[in-house]
């Protein structure tokens, strides 16, 4: 499957959930997170994703620790089953 796959499943199943789900680029900040996730309640969620078994580079697991420092819900996922644990994460 490739990451955009995983994207698209995932973005489907936020959507179904009642979340937003906006694709995120910084041009003068590179390594953010690919995708913002706005839960119905408000809670907002950085996620990176890749396709299955790939893992973020090391500039994309920084950004994610700094968002993560600054109190910022931040993370990765290569699988649809874990993006939509995620998604029901945010979504309780």
């Amino acid at each position: 499957m490739l990451e955009k796959e995983v994207e698209k499943k995932i973005g489907d199943y936020a959507k179904l959930r009642g979340c937003m789900y906006y694709k995120f680029s910084s041009p003068s900040n590179r390594g953010v997170p690919d995708r913002i996730v706005i839960s119905p309640k408000g809670v907002v969620m950085f996620l990176e994703l890749k396709a299955p078994g790939k893992k973020p580079t090391k500039l994309q697991l920084r950004e994610i620790s700094k968002l993560e420092k600054n109190n910022v819900m931040a993370t990765w996922c290569d699988d649809v089953i874990s993006g939509k644990l995620l998604i029901d994460s945010i979504c309780k």
